[in-house]
């Protein structure tokens, strides 16, 4: 289960205080891992309606793992 608080505060983080450029956002799409930027997620996924937050399996920022979904 995502631990969406987790996620959300990465997120708000990114997008508050940081460069979202420089996060990257795994998400699984039809059984592979697909990589973006944390501002083309949020057009692609449109607020999480078409890509929900159970999808993300990983959050970097540089070579820094920030999340890892739990398999």
């Amino acid at each position: 289960m995502v631990r969406k608080g987790q996620v959300s505060e990465i997120f708000s983080k990114a997008l508050h205080h940081d460069n979202p450029e420089s996060y990257q956002i795994g998400y699984v799409d039809f059984y592979t891992t697909k990589e973006t930027t944390l501002e083309e997620f949020l057009k692609l996924s449109e607020n999480f309606e078409v890509i929900p937050a159970s999808r993300i399996v990983h959050i970097r920022k540089g070579n820094e793992m920030l999340y890892r979904k739990k398999l």
